[in-house]
């Protein structure tokens, strides 16, 4: 099969069979095998429906529907474990993305070589309260991740196979698939300017907090990426430079209290120096980190997929 298509969406009712049909029309013009899965994440109005119809009117329709709402990551993660396809494309369902860009990134993945194009949506029909905060965000995730794409957020994205069947989408990670697929190896990411079109039905279902979420699940991703099978490298290693400081001020107070009273130099009591606390401070800080660290390096190092590798090509192994 040449194509997948997943598809997440909540409350789309009325835009689901002009979807479907722009794809459709698109599909079928280019002579692509395709599958186009819709992924109901608890919608609560007439959304199941619609896809049930389709399902039974086309064969290339196929849907899952959750019990509850449970996010855009989760229903990512759960159209990536059954897509079918060569190349696996993930699209909104309120048409403001335009199924016309398919073949084309398509082509990109497959003739120029490229693991991932994620789309831009250079000219936005979006309100100044959502476009503001959305180019912060994208400089932000930039300068942390290293990736320079300008628009990590586009629902517009083209995937090989076995890049979306190598990670894990969860939280509020979808904005990140970029960065996941980096870390897992995948380094030829490629950008497409791409038609953003207007809302036509419904109202956006993201509000301001996914740019409070969205830099803590970076962050996490970059720790659990670098660190995750060498947790004692980061832990233990700040543990013990907050411990040497603390002990270097604990040996620096002490000292200063000696030379004083050698001195004959009346000086306030060690509890009375401001440094002596910072000392204790940085002295239990430091044995938490290291203990944290030891802790967490006894659990990766029992953990099922502790010697779990990602193997991209094969010679003379079976």
């Amino acid at each position: 099969m040449d194509i997948s298509i997943v598809i997440p969406l909540l409350n789309e009712a009325e835009s689901l069979p002009e979807l479907h049909a722009w794809i459709k029309r698109v599909m079928d013009d280019n002579k692509f095998s395709y599958e186009i899965i819709f992924i109901d994440d608890g919608s609560t109005d007439d959304s199941w429906s619609i896809i049930q119809g389709l399902e039974k009117d086309f064969q290339e329709v196929r849907g899952l529907k959750f019990r509850r709402n449970y996010g855009k990551s989760a229903a990512l993660n759960e159209g990536f474990a059954i897509a079918q396809g060569n190349s696996v494309f993930t699209m909104d369902a309120d048409l403001q993305d335009s199924p016309e860009e398919l073949p084309e990134m398509h082509r990109m993945l497959w003739e120029d070589g490229f693991d991932l194009v994620s789309g831009w949506k250079k000219k936005r029909y979006d309100p100044i309260t959502k476009t503001i905060p959305t180019k912060l965000y994208n400089w932000a995730t930039r300068k942390m991740s290293g990736i320079y794409l300008n628009d990590f957020n586009c629902g517009l994205k083209a995937y090989k196979n076995e890049v979306v069947k190598s990670i894990e989408v969860y939280g509020e990670m979808h904005r990140y698939i970029p960065v996941m697929a980096d870390k897992a190896g995948y380094k030829k990411i490629g950008e497409k300017v791409v038609i953003h079109r207007a809302r036509q039905y419904g109202e956006t279902k993201f509000g301001l907090s996914r740019f409070i979420r969205g830099p803590l699940d970076l962050l996490s991703i970059i720790f659990v990426s670098k660190f995750g099978k060498r947790p004692m490298h980061f832990f233990g290693f700040w543990g013990a430079v907050a411990f040497v400081v603390g002990f270097g001020l604990t040996v620096f107070v002490l000292v200063q209290k000696f030379i004083a009273l050698s001195q004959g130099v009346r000086q306030t009591l060690v509890a009375d120096n401001p440094l002596f606390y910072l000392a204790l401070v940085m002295l239990i800080v430091g044995s938490q980190l290291f203990m944290g660290g030891f802790l967490a390096e006894m659990l990766s190092r029992n953990a099922p997929n502790r010697n779990k590798y990602e193997i991209s090509e094969k010679i003379g192994v079976e």
